[in-house]
């Protein structure tokens, strides 16, 4: 059995809040990103940090881990040390689909001032779900639309299927992100679980969601990438 598949293994008894309630969770994170922007205006004016933009599910909202272990903070942190000014905006939600992804990036945008650069990190929910390939590459193609309109730099971060669903439905879906992202001129992160996908030391129980190790990994893998974005 292949790591990416220990990773899958269980991909139909993911933990139930994940796929419950994302309306409600929909709503606590309108309340906490209108807090969040609160804030950042009044720190913008004492600051000239490039504004990253994580746009993405559980993944990027560090679903099962605590204050300061998600994703976001260990990526921005890994920025600064690296030499870069940057403050990473965490706009994950867990359990959205690429379609409630599409539903709420315009308002999301519309939120800040100014952004330096979007990651797009959108449709593991939608492999998991066995959501058909057609319909996230709509999504992911008119998300990728409206930063491309809005002229906002993004990274586009892969997925890729679980084994168990094929290996024709594996192929549409995988080939979602580099196509996007060469149709619309965007940099492109081929697999946001490099590195930690299917290890075990490297992943919560349920062998989905990154902990904090896996977390580290993934953020200084990331990082020059993001880096060479962001000093075009």
């Amino acid at each position: 059995m292949s790591n990416f598949q220990l990773l899958y293994n269980n991909v139909f008894i993911t933990p139930s809040p994940i796929f419950k309630l994302i309306e409600i969770k929909r709503l606590i994170f309108k309340v906490m990103l209108v807090i969040s922007c609160f804030f950042f205006v009044v720190e913008k004016g004492y600051t000239q940090d490039k504004i990253i933009l994580a746009f993405g599910d559980s993944l990027t909202a560090g679903y099962g881990l605590g204050p300061g272990e998600g994703f976001t903070d260990e990526l921005e942190r890994t920025i600064n040390i690296l030499g870069s000014t940057a403050t990473v905006i965490n706009a994950g939600v867990s359990g959205d689909t690429s379609s409630g992804g599409l539903s709420r990036i315009k308002w999301v945008l519309d939120s800040f001032e100014n952004i330096d650069l979007v990651i797009l990190a959108l449709g593991a929910n939608d492999a998991l779900r066995g959501i058909q390939p057609e319909i996230t590459t709509q999504n992911i193609d008119q998300i990728a639309k409206i930063l491309k309109n809005r002229n906002i730099p993004t990274i586009i971060a892969g997925m890729m299927a679980p084994p168990n669903l094929g290996k024709v439905y594996a192929k549409q879906f995988n080939d979602i992100y580099p196509v996007t992202a060469k149709k619309y001129g965007m940099a492109f992160y081929p697999f946001f679980l490099d590195g930690v996908a299917g290890l075990i030391e490297f992943n919560q129980i349920d062998r989905i969601h990154p902990n904090k190790k896996g977390v580290s990994i993934i953020s200084k893998k990331m990082a020059p990438v993001i880096i060479k974005v962001l000093n075009k």
